[in-house]
């Protein structure tokens, strides 16, 4: 079964890191929709919008910025379906290691996002003199 990526973020921060991802890497192998949540959104209306678009896939990872806002909110409604699964917490090594493996099941996926976002996150060493 081929899993497509959704991802929901405040304002165009989703799409920032999917155009920088997609420079990195020259091609994205996996089906990619963004929604990006603005101030004045319904986030009722951004849930029928993002249920469409599960709708039309086999099975979705959701991929969301903050745990506990809007974004993160909307996305959790949709956690309902079996064929959907969100984490939190998106940052850039999360999402290219996620689009380096398109053809993994989607509990592969979710665990390539975690150790991807977790093992991006690194205090840089001092150059000693």
């Amino acid at each position: 079964m081929s899993v497509s990526l959704l991802i929901i973020t405040h304002d165009q921060i989703g799409t920032a890191l999917m155009d920088t991802a997609n420079s990195m890497l020259d091609v994205s192998t996996m089906p990619v929709d963004i929604i990006a949540v603005l101030r004045e959104h319904n986030p009722d209306v951004l849930v029928d919008e993002a249920e469409r678009i599960i709708d039309k896939n086999e099975q979705t990872l959701v991929l969301t910025d903050m745990y506990g806002s809007t974004p993160s909110n909307i996305a959790c409604r949709l956690h309902v379906q079996d064929n959907v699964r969100v984490v939190g917490g998106i940052n850039l090594p999360m999402l290219v290691r996620i689009l380096n493996y398109p053809r993994l099941s989607l509990d592969e996926l979710v665990n390539k996002a975690i150790s991807g976002g977790r093992d991006g996150v690194l205090t840089c060493k001092r150059e000693q003199d």
